[in-house]
């Protein structure tokens, strides 16, 4: 975890040692994936070697331990214990003499065990007289990395009455890896289920972490030895998740934030079927959205931390994902009357609830809550300032198309201007590996933009500004995903204005502002489902339009892209509506998405970037799943 926050560094020097730091926790994480593998198979080989020694093990119950038995955690041999259970503890203690001596004649062994694993030996002869170990000193090896355990103090003075060797459990992981439950005799020891759980969750968010990362960065990624695996890391998440210690907590908790803001975020994602996961159990699977599992999960950790408020956050965007805005607002309102002792806690929740109050177009609570978030956090002032300043932009149009006061409408643009030109100013100030945050250089260039613009056409700076910017807002962290019918047409009443005889600037617009309302109209149309009236607005307005007149100078660049992109989601939402095959849609789904991906660098193209390589993974498992079929 260290490495990812070096990577999130603001220095590039810092950023690169923080990769080379995940590089190797990569390998190890994987190495110890692999042991637990290796173990689990081991332990499926031995089961019936096992099985058919029962008597022998019956007629001696009171035997620590059995030589030999192969299987473990990096190679080493699986013990039985008192009770006839199997035990992770790998240090031979069979004839229960002395830590010293155990070390020993466990180096001694080795290399003849090495020969033996496939055998089966009977137990070996009681020691009554010798003192036991008081300490766990199980160790790990990956690729002859060995990490002792020996200073991790354990007490085991619980001992229960012998009993019968329990049936071996079939490996039923879909992704190769140890997918017992908590209470499953393979994890009898704590030490055990702290590492399992710790290594499924750092490994898993790595994994997924990489997987979403642009196209163009990913390859990059790919050559230097990072391969991405979001179905894997998915399912090692969920793994971690089952179990009860801090592992599992933060295990929910990026599940939930996953699929709430990473999924919420994109718009092709695929389907979740329900599966049988080879334990006679049926559950939702990883993939899209699986709405009841995470409605199980957050049932469960609020149960587990019940005084934690970040479930009630994840229970407010739960709400949003599911078009229940106003729902998802009153459970931040309510959380936020009583502080947090953390203040990164109630940050996100600020930050939470000045989106949901943007996308319900609730704009006097928008502009209060993103300042709010300015005394918060020292984050992403100008994204904060500038989205306060459109609210308030907002709220001047209405004021002056309602006819209201002159007053009322002056204090609405003097708003918008002191917020609008201050978000500049703040600019710069936050770095990642070394480069300015991509929102702050797309805000600085939009004030540059309407700054020229008002010398141009000797206006006040709130009549430049262009097509609704709090639209534009929305549509960049996907909030149109989130409203319901009656939002969704407020948004394009906004978005009416510009068109409007209340808009005296709209005539001098040139393409690429005409373009912006275009792509955000389609957006809007696209959610209500009216797909016709959606590619007719595209085409007129950006994919007739020749490329350079989108591009250059102040011009916004992101819409050529965005369009192409827009293009796919609407073929892929189409595909089981007919008037073509699913296949046939889903293959110009593709093929819109990769002109997309292949695009020249553009603004907020990392942002894009999420949704692309969201979309391309959920085509590859689309085509994959054809084909077994």
């Amino acid at each position: 975890m260290s490495a990812v926050v070096g990577v999130l560094n603001e220095s590039l020097t810092e950023s690169i040692r923080g990769f080379y730091k995940l590089r190797k926790a990569f390998v190890t994480l994987d190495g110890i994936l692999d042991a637990e593998t290796k173990y689990m198979q081991g332990l499926s080989r031995q089961s019936i070697g096992s099985r058919r020694s029962v008597d022998s093990l019956r007629s001696n119950r009171s035997a620590p331990s059995m030589k030999g038995v192969s299987g473990g955690f990096g190679d080493h041999k699986l013990h039985m214990t008192k009770q006839g259970k199997p035990s992770l503890d790998s240090v031979q203690q069979n004839d229960a003499r002395t830590a010293a001596e155990a070390a020993s004649n466990a180096e001694k062994q080795s290399s003849a065990e090495d020969d033996e694993d496939d055998e089966f030996f009977d137990a070996d002869e009681v020691h009554e007289d010798a003192p036991k170990a008081e300490t766990y000193n199980g160790h790990i090896e990956v690729e002859g990395i060995r990490k002792n355990l020996a200073k991790n103090s354990l007490d085991e003075d619980s001992k229960t009455e012998s009993q019968d060797l329990p049936p071996s459990k079939a490996l039923s992981s879909s992704h190769g890896g140890l997918d017992h439950n908590p209470d499953s005799d393979v994890f009898s020891n704590p030490i055990d289920v702290f590492i399992h759980s710790g290594a499924n969750l750092c490994f898993g968010l790595l994994l997924v972490m990489i997987s979403m990362i642009p196209p163009a960065f990913s390859k990059l990624l790919f050559i230097i030895g990072f391969h991405g695996d979001r179905d894997r890391g998915l399912r090692l998440l969920w793994q971690a998740s089952k179990f009860g210690n801090i592992n599992g907590a933060m295990a929910g908790l990026s599940l939930l934030g996953y699929y709430h803001a990473v999924v919420g975020f994109a718009d092709i994602i695929p389907e979740p079927t329900v599966i049988n996961n080879a334990g006679n159990a049926t559950e939702q699977d990883v993939h899209g959205y699986p709405k009841e599992r995470c409605e199980a999960l957050l049932k469960d950790m609020r149960r587990r931390h019940p005084q934690s408020r970040l479930w009630l956050l994840e229970e407010a965007r739960m709400e949003a994902m599911n078009r229940r805005l106003s729902t998802a607002l009153s459970i931040l309102e309510s959380s936020s009357k009583s502080k947090s002792p953390l203040k990164q806690v109630q940050a996100l929740n600020m930050f939470e609830k000045s989106l949901n109050a943007m996308y319900i177009h609730n704009y006097a609570l928008c502009a209060e809550s993103f300042l709010s978030c300015v005394k918060l956090n020292n984050w992403s002032h100008t994204l904060y300032y500038y989205i306060a300043g459109t609210a308030h932009v907002e709220m001047y149009r209405q004021s002056k198309s309602a006819g209201k006061s002159s007053k009322e409408v002056q204090k609405h643009a003097e708003k918008a201007t002191e917020y609008l030109q201050l978000a500049p100013k703040h600019a710069g100030k936050k770095k990642f590996m070394a480069r300015q945050l991509p929102f702050d250089v797309f805000v600085t260039r939009k004030i540059h933009k309407w700054e020229q613009r008002a010398k141009e056409w000797d206006v006040a700076f709130i009549d430049a500004v262009g097509v609704s910017p709090l639209e534009e807002m929305i549509y960049f962290w996907n909030g149109y995903r989130r409203m319901d019918e009656p939002q969704l047409q407020t948004s394009l009443d906004n978005l009416k204005w510009s068109e409007s005889r209340d808009n005296d600037t709209w005539a001098r617009e040139e393409k690429d502002e005409r373009a912006v309302l275009a792509v955000l109209r389609a957006a809007t149309l696209r959610s209500l489902g009216r797909w016709d009236e959606a590619v007719r607005v595209l085409k007129e307005g950006v994919l007739g339009v020749e490329k350079g007149e989108l591009k250059g100078g102040l011009r916004d660049d992101w819409t050529a892209p965005c369009a192409h992109y827009e293009m796919g989601v609407r073929c892929w939402m189409r595909r089981k509506e007919g008037g073509k095959s699913e296949e046939e849609w889903v293959k110009e789904c593709e093929g819109w998405i990769e002109k997309t991906a292949k695009w020249e660098g553009y603004e907020l193209d990392a942002r894009v970037g999420l949704k692309i390589a969201t979309a391309q993974d959920t085509l590859k498992k689309y085509w994959a799943k054809k084909k077994e079929a």
